[in-house]
């Protein structure tokens, strides 16, 4: 039980981590395979709509239906997971009807609805709509399709710039599919879908004029040989392939952070290997009395606000769990394009079943400090990141109410998570808080530490942890800033990210650039005979989180067209949330690699000290003698 110092190096622990993974991995699985729909010539392949916004605003998406636009006779909404709605989905029926391996022909189309007599109110919102660049989303069998609903013509005059509204009248979409699957009886699978307007079929939307529009489509069957669990590969691969130059890019991001590594982890060999063994020669000689040795009497003592530093870690810890879990399952191929939603349900069950590791975490380590109030310990640790995160989700979905966007989330999806959190989480963090209260654990240190602390001389402005949080949080963010565009764009743009493999490469490089550096802040500041390194360390490695949040600054600033309040709370406001969230989980990477390495040198100090307590006690028997 003594080296059990946290959650995972306890035994009985791997089997519960092995237990969450199989779990979620396994109800992730049931939701992507049930997905999977067979259709014989002529059946109807349904298509949703989804939702319709500004294309600059990600966060800004209304009913589809909100625009004068045809509606089938028979609407209805169809049921959604927790990851739709919180991604903003609002699936509702539509009149196309699309038939599989039917087409219609583009010189004869068929009409979507009975031609539509738009008043000048109407024409005005489609014209608002258009210059704003609404953007549709469209759902044909689990396929996300995507286009405009109009466009903007510029006429350059001398004297001014006229605008010209059209509208898209008509839309085209091209089917793949494969009815070459084997034991299906005949019927066949969707592979791939596409929705184009034509340029040619369009009505130009005028001032104060009313406007008779009739909307048509047209479809094209085509036959394919990629199997069904390679669509969305397929998908991926015409929509989002990243050209040669791009790839070379985030080649050179990973050699560059990979170079990064290696020089600090040879900069910290230096000092282990070279400044260390220095050190160690001459405090045991007694050469030199000066430097980390004088602090061996004060380094492990405990540091103020136990109770919050315990937490914060306990918290930290159970994030990395999590960020290992996500890069697992996206490895796997459990997050995709068209799959909305699995990434969003799976962050929110992995933070209730992992609950346990924040609270045995915080509370085992409050106890190793001497701590006495485990009850508060357990409840802080259950909602010092928790309280944070619904008071900004209250906030925003406040917002997104009063602008009646599909952002805002229904009752009963705000009850559900608050349920998951309530009925899965907290009973989780206080069980794991009880096991970690009844483990007879003592803190090892292997040194002793004096009553009474000693004074800490001046310290020069360079050694300020402001300073040092600078210094400390650069370097991990350079390290990452390059792909942090990539996610941006993914997160906040239009694009889909799906170079998993690289994301995990780089949240490795950070993760070790995070403890190489906060180590070897640790060990001068230890030179300085400075020995609060307990909150320092925690600091150090989780500053890294405020420079990605300095970098959401200017993302938004220089890099994204996203305008409007509205879409500035959501991003400003989830932002802060996922800063913090890397503030605690690097956090606690920096103090736990600095403890360990803390524990190291100080373990062969004391070896120093016995030696050097030996001799002088046999000089003193001998001139005794």
């Amino acid at each position: 039980v003594r080296g059990c110092f946290t959650f995972l190096d306890c035994p009985i622990a791997m089997r519960t981590v092995l237990s969450i993974f199989i779990f979620v991995f396994f109800a992730l699985s049931v939701q992507a395979i049930s997905k999977r729909h067979l259709f014989a010539y002529g059946d109807v392949v349904p298509l949703y709509v989804s939702k319709i916004g500004p294309y600059a605003n990600p966060s800004e998406s209304y009913d589809y239906y909100s625009l004068p636009l045809c509606k089938p006779k028979d609407l209805k909404r169809i049921k959604q997971n927790l990851g739709e709605k919180i991604e903003g989905d609002k699936t509702q029926t539509s009149a196309y009807v699309i038939k599989y391996k039917e087409d219609i022909d583009e010189q004869n189309p068929k009409e979507l609805c009975e031609k539509l007599v738009l008043n000048v109110e109407e024409v005005n919102k489609l014209k608002r709509a258009i210059s704003k660049f609404y953007y549709f989303e469209f759902e044909f069998d689990d396929l996300p399709l995507r286009g405009f609903i109009g466009t903007v013509e510029i006429q350059t005059t001398p004297h001014t710039d006229i605008k010209h509204y059209y509208l898209f009248t008509h839309m085209h979409f091209t089917v793949l599919y494969n009815d070459n699957i084997g034991n299906s009886e005949g019927k066949g699978v969707v592979i791939y879908a596409n929705v184009t307007s034509e340029l040619d079929q369009i009505k130009e939307l005028k001032d104060n004029q009313p406007l008779e529009v009739q909307f048509t489509y047209s479809v094209k069957w085509v036959k394919t040989d990629v199997n069904f669990d390679e669509r969305m590969n397929f998908w991926h691969d015409i929509f989002f392939s990243q050209s040669a130059s791009e790839i070379e890019i985030h080649w050179l991001s990973i050699l560059n952070s990979f170079v990064l590594v290696i020089l600090l982890t040879s900069f910290l060999a230096i000092i282990l290997v070279r400044i260390l063994k220095k050190d160690l020669n001459r405090y045991e000689k007694n050469e030199d009395d000066s430097g980390w040795k004088l602090v061996h009497s004060d380094v492990f003592r405990f540091p103020p606000h136990k109770n919050l530093f315990s937490a914060l870690l306990g918290v930290g810890a159970q994030f990395l769990l999590i960020m290992v879990f996500i890069m697992l399952f996206a490895l796997i191929g459990m997050y995709y394009p068209g799959n909305e939603g699995n990434l969003q349900i799976s962050a929110i069950v992995l933070y209730a079943l992992t609950a346990g590791v924040s609270g045995f975490s915080s509370t085992f380590l409050y106890k190793q400090m001497g701590g006495e109030k485990w009850v508060w310990n357990v409840t802080l640790t259950a909602t010092v990141f928790a309280v944070p995160f619904f008071l900004v989700a209250f906030i925003l979905n406040t917002i997104a109410v009063s602008w009646n966007v599909t952002q805002a989330l229904p009752l009963g999806a705000i009850l559900q998570i608050i349920t998951i959190w309530l009925f899965i989480g907290f009973p989780l963090t206080l069980i794991g808080g009880m096991t970690g209260k009844r483990l007879p654990v003592i803190f090892h240190a292997p040194v002793r530490t004096k009553n009474f602390p000693r004074e800490i001389p001046p310290i020069p402005w360079y050694r300020t942890l402001p300073f040092q949080m600078t210094v400390a949080g650069f370097l991990p963010f350079s390290a990452i800033y390059i792909e942090l565009f990539y996610i941006f764009n993914s997160v906040w743009g239009r694009s889909s990210y799906q170079l998993w493999g690289i994301l995990c490469i780089v949240f490795v490089i950070l993760i070790l650039v995070t403890a190489c550096i906060t180590i070897a802040m640790t060990y001068f500041q230890l030179s300085t005979e400075d020995y609060r390194w307990w909150w320092q360390s925690f600091l150090l490695g989780g500053s890294t989180g405020p420079f990605i949040f300095v970098y959401t600054i200017f993302y938004y600033a220089f890099r994204s067209p996203m305008t409007g309040f509205l879409q500035a709370a959501f991003y400003f406001g989830y932002m802060s949330i996922i800063c913090y969230f890397f503030f605690l989980m690097l956090g606690t990477v920096g103090f736990f690699s600095s403890l360990v390495f803390v524990r190291l040198i100080f373990g062969h100090l004391h070896i120093c000290l016995l030696y050097t307590s030996d001799a002088a006690d046999e000089e003193d028997s001998v001139d005794l003698g």
